[in-house]
């Protein structure tokens, strides 16, 4: 085994013979990548099964993006979840700090995404040609400048948290693709708080926010 991998990088939320939720550290990818000496989840799962198949990621979360990501110990076990996945099952909690106040306290944003490349750079946009996107979402706090929305995720879009946010006219702070101008976080402020499967035995984890959601949110008044 890798020297290196000693000791794992993240905190594990839930554990049994069948899968592991681990919250995933902001800035950390989940997929290796062999052009890159960056460490991703899948490069410590030979600290969390000795088996020789897995263990599997369920699905995956952005680099920039913390919180909870579920992975499979078997291979029954990936199936069943991702299962779960297509079908529309599972709930998908996120918490974002985001620029301005909405007006409402409440909302559903149903807007298709489109992905599409502009000087070099790819966002999803919103466009009818797009895959449906559906995200709920509620205020939890604000202090007016900034606010802190929990969305749930109906659907599973690239980026849907980041450019329904945008959409909604408050993007995410730190998002340097949907909220460029004036940017002057370092780091994107979305986690995944809360995830649950309906597998038997029900599968759930939530996550507390990394560290630097934690030093903004103390600026919110709830």
């Amino acid at each position: 085994m890798n020297n290196s991998l000693t000791e794992l990088p993240f905190p594990i939320l839930f554990q049994d013979n069948h899968f592991i939720i681990i919250n995933k550290p902001a800035g950390m990818p989940v997929y290796t990548n062999r052009h890159s000496t960056q460490k991703s989840v899948e490069d410590y799962f030979p600290l969390l099964s000795k088996r020789k198949d897995g263990p599997w990621l369920v699905h995956r979360l952005d680099q920039d993006t913390a919180g909870c990501l579920v992975i499979a110990l078997r291979k029954q076990a990936l199936i069943n979840a991702q299962s779960c996945f297509e079908k529309k099952q599972v709930t998908k909690i996120y918490w974002a700090i985001v620029k301005g106040k909405p007006s409402e306290n409440s909302g559903h944003i149903n807007a298709p995404l489109l992905k599409v490349t502009k000087d070099k750079q790819w966002s999803m946009q919103q466009d009818p040609k797009g895959q449906a996107a559906s995200t709920k979402w509620k205020l939890l706090g604000s202090n007016g400048d900034i606010s802190c929305l929990e969305l749930q995720l109906l659907t599973g879009r690239t980026h849907q948290a980041r450019a329904h946010c945008a959409i909604l006219g408050h993007p995410i702070i730190g998002d340097t693709i949907y909220n460029p101008k004036n940017n002057q976080e370092p780091h994107l402020h979305l986690f995944s708080r809360q995830i649950s499967l309906p597998l038997s035995p029900p599968l759930s984890a939530v996550s507390e926010p990394p560290e630097h959601m934690l030093f903004i949110l103390k600026k919110i008044n709830n």
